[in-house]
Parts: C-alpha cells; structure tokens; sequence
C-alpha cells in the first residue's frame, strides 16, 4: 500500500513537471488564493495505524493486524510570509487494529480488537516553495495531540476480563509532504503525512504479572495519513 501511494505521487509529480516545461506561462488560477491573512478549508482522508511495542525482557512480539480508517477535519490557516503558513487542523480519526499476544492456546485469549476514534488537534507548520505555475511542492510538520474515545480508560475491565485499555489523552509529532495544485475554482492538495506517538498509550492490566501487558514496557501508536485537501 505505501509502495503503491508513493507512485501515485512520483506519477503526478513527473506530469506535472512534464506540462510545466510544455508550457512556460500558463495561466495562473486563483492568483491571490495565497495572500490572505487567513484562509480556511476542509480535507478528507484515509489512515492505517500501526503500534510500536518497546519489551522489557527479549520474547515473541506481539502481533498487529492492520486495516483502513477514514480521516475527515477542518483547516484553519494562518500566513506567516511568502513560504510559511501556520496551520491548525482539528480532526476525526477512525480506524480499527487487532493485536495478536504470543502464549495463548485459545483466541478469546490470545486475540484482542482496538477500534479508535481519535479527535486529533495538530499545530503544523507548512513550509513551501515558490509556486510554479499551478502547482506548489510542501513539507509539513509539529506537534499533536489526540483524544481517544474508545481508550477503554476508565473501565475496571482488564484483559483478564477480554477488555484492552488505553490511554484517553495521546501526545505525537507529525510530518509529511504534498502539493498544491490550483485549480479553476478552489486550491487542491494531495499529501502523505507519518504520525508518532510521543506519549506510551497503554493501560496496564491490573495484575502485575498479567500475560498480555506485564511485559510491555512502552506501546505507541504510529501511522500514515493520505489527505485531501481543498480550500
């Protein structure tokens, strides 16, 4: 899948080289769409989220099955200067992911499912080149922070009781590329963004010697978004 996004990109970026050689001056849409103080959108998405296990003695990992979520959020922007933009994009995250733990016999111990709805504020600044034509290359990258809503927090429940607990708040760092293309009518970006987890998210189970969490010593989310975004 990432192979596969990741030629898709090399594709529209060798077309759109290819047309601006053909064409030395086309004509430019949306000539003032970048030189608002503020400017305002929305993007639409999907994810697959991953976990990091860190292990405090060497034995078998623990299993993740991944799977597609949807990603659907708001963009408020604010104009440093010609190539920084300061971002704020609130947004709602869905995706389900299966652990596999080693040692179990039976799968109603050995198997537990992880669907997340994260509400994710990130603080991202973009950082562009000078437009060319009707498109503009990007780097983006900062800080996060999510709310999970299935964490499973608060629950008494544990493993022992078929119950995975995570943490509510997560804490990340994000970085990606894309690139706008200006269209007739609105501004258009295609982009990929890795997201990490800062913060450890897991709960642990009540018993100190439990055999699903007493030998995890850290478990972080990472994942990739593929966004569009329209302003």
């Amino acid at each position: 899948m990432k192979k596969f996004f990741f030629l898709v990109f090399g594709f529209v970026i060798f077309c759109t080289s290819a047309a601006a050689q053909f064409n030395e001056k086309p004509v430019l849409n949306l000539e003032n769409e970048d030189k608002a103080l503020f400017n305002w959108g929305y993007f639409l998405g999907f994810n697959q989220y991953d976990f990091k296990f860190d292990y405090i003695n060497n034995s078998d990992d623990v299993l993740v099955d991944k799977s597609l979520g949807f990603n659907v959020g708001l963009i408020g922007e604010l104009r440093l200067n010609e190539f920084l933009d300061l971002r704020f994009e609130p947004g709602l995250l869905y995706n389900t992911r299966t652990l596999g733990f080693p040692g179990f016999l039976e799968e109603k111990d050995a198997i537990r499912e992880v669907k997340s709805t994260y509400i994710n504020f990130p603080i991202l600044l973009k950082v562009s080149t000078r437009r060319i034509g009707n498109w503009k290359p990007l780097v983006i990258g900062g800080l996060s922070t999510s709310m999970n809503l299935g964490s499973n927090e608060s629950s008494l429940d544990d493993n022992a009781g078929g119950t995975f607990r995570m943490k509510k708040s997560v804490y990340n760092y994000e970085m990606g590329f894309g690139i706008d293309f200006y269209l007739e009518y609105f501004k258009f970006t295609p982009s990929i963004r890795g997201v990490f987890a800062i913060s450890d998210e897991l709960v642990r189970d009540n018993d100190p010697n439990s055999p699903w969490t007493s030998n995890i010593a850290a478990m972080r989310t990472r994942g990739i978004f593929v966004n569009f975004t329209f302003e």
